[in-house]
């Protein structure tokens, strides 16, 4: 039995279906405020400036189905359809067919999602949700069937190799001081985006267990996906270590549902004789499904393998030189959104400042805007949040790693909050202008750091900060060209 992967397919379907769900919903309760008519960058201006500048060509610089409508209702809808077929993909009802309505409806909405919707879980997810739709059964009700299609858990295989080996790779050809000295953790804990109450824990180790840590990452990294070529022993062993990783990077940290989706994809290692024989039988004793013809997932397969090749060589700097053909494959398949590149923190961030955006009537006295996710009031545990990913909070990260010329984004919020939108506080954790918006607005930032136990243990505090210095400053609206709405708390 443990020469086939069909428990594995099972598995990791359902587990699909659940993280198609977590991202669907997740944007649901965020989509109006971030790129919804009245939100931050909202898609009818977004298609807009397109189909202005690109005219014919929009539709591959931009595949959507949001073309057809970009109005408020049809990106619920669009979250509405992925959350139903989500459902339907864990209670195996037509799993193929309701896997090209999830990447077609996820597709739709990373396309139009601007700085919101550019993450790599985003086209992590596209990705293996198309290779998916080539690995399920067909059929309304399909069974286990009797062999899973090689060709399409092979190319899952090889994502999950490219993300692993390009998330180490790219460490250490960003050519960082942190990495190259094994110390970055040290630092990482606390400037990771979203810290959880575990990452403070874990900062506390010694300098030694830190370097000890980075020393296995890269070990797990660069050597465990090898590991997948080799002998059914090795396979396994890989899968544990790739598997173990992702279960402590998940610990300590929230990053939507990345690690969940890297997780399901090291699962697809596991052949059939590594599951309970309880499972087994429960899905042998079903009817077999109808598979894909080889005749198909082959030259599919040939397809995203020679396009995947150009930008993983790319990545690791190979001097490679492909043919025009493979190129347009390429150039093809990523407008899709079917072959990416992946490495996250490729350069360590060593500090964390966070921009704390503050209100005022009369630009003296300044009220803070608390964020429900993010680093704000020192004495505020940090959260467990993930697999659900607060995007704003995310992008305010990025923000202040530079300056607001460098966010176009940030300044069309900040006008946001000055007009009132009740689309956009919503993304906020509270409203200390209840009765109307106020006159200016302004940002600063703060340097965090994580306390130690001794001052945690003083005053409850889980960070500690430095004084405010001017991020953007003070602004307020042309109450002549633009109208102020009033809002509740």
């Amino acid at each position: 039995m443990n020469s086939s992967w069909l428990v594995s397919r099972w598995v990791f379907l359902r587990l699909l279906g659940v993280i198609y769900f977590a991202a669907f919903a997740s944007l649901f309760v965020q989509v109006d405020g971030l790129i919804g008519s009245h939100g931050i960058l909202p898609v009818p201006e977004f298609l807009a400036a397109v189909r202005d500048q690109l005219g014919d060509h929009r539709l591959r610089a931009v595949p959507s189905l949001c073309w057809l409508n970009p109005g408020d209702g049809f990106l619920h809808g669009l979250c509405a359809i992925g959350c139903l077929g989500s459902i339907l993909l864990v209670l195996n009802i037509a799993p193929a067919l309701v896997l090209v309505v999830l990447y077609a409806a996820f597709l739709s909405l990373q396309a139009v999602g601007q700085d919101f919707l550019a993450f790599q879980w985003d086209i992590l997810l596209l990705e293996a949700g198309f290779l998916a739709v080539w690995l399920a059964p067909r059929g309304f009700r399909p069974g286990a069937g009797r062999a899973a299609p090689v060709a399409a858990r092979w190319l899952l295989w090889w994502l999950l190799f490219r993300l692993m080996v390009a998330s180490g790779a790219v460490k250490l050809l960003s050519g960082d001081p942190a990495w190259r000295s094994l110390m970055a953790l040290t630092v990482h804990y606390q400037t990771q985006p979203i810290p959880n109450p575990a990452a403070w824990y874990a900062h506390q180790l010694p300098a030694w267990v830190h370097r000890l840590s980075c020393e296995a990452m890269f070990a797990i990294e660069l050597g465990a996906p090898w590991l997948i070529t080799g002998p059914r022993l090795f396979r396994l062993a890989g899968a544990a270590l790739l598997g173990g990783l992702q279960l402590l990077i998940l610990a300590t940290g929230n990053y939507a549902y990345f690690n969940w989706l890297t997780i399901a994809l090291i699962l697809l290692l596991l052949d059939d004789g590594a599951w309970p024989a309880w499972l087994r039988r429960r899905l042998v004793s079903r009817p077999a499904a109808r598979e894909w013809p080889a005749a198909l997932t082959w030259p599919v397969a040939g397809l995203v393998l020679a396009g995947s090749l150009v930008v993983f060589t790319a990545q690791l700097r190979l001097p490679m030189r492909w043919p025009r053909p493979v190129v347009a494959v390429h150039d093809t398949l990523s407008t899709f959104r079917l072959v990416n590149g992946y490495g996250l923190f490729a350069v360590m961030t060593t500090t964390r400042p966070e921009i704390i955006l503050e209100g005022s009537d009369d630009g003296r006295t300044w009220l803070s805007y608390e964020f429900r996710y993010k680093a704000g009031d020192v004495r505020r545990r940090p959260p467990f949040v993930a697999p659900h990913q607060p995007r704003l909070d995310w992008q305010m990260w990025f923000a202040a790693l530079g300056s607001y010329q460098q966010s176009p984004w940030f300044v069309r919020f900040c006008v946001k909050v000055l007009e009132g939108e009740p689309e956009v506080l919503a993304l906020l954790a509270g409203n200390p202008f209840p009765a109307e918006p106020p006159r200016y607005l302004r940002a600063v930032v703060r340097d965090y750091t994580f306390t130690t136990p001794a001052e945690r243990r003083a005053d409850g505090s889980w960070w500690r900060r430095s004084d405010p210095r001017i991020f953007l400053p003070a602004i307020s609206l042309n109450l002549h060209g633009m109208k102020r709405r009033n809002v509740t708390a």
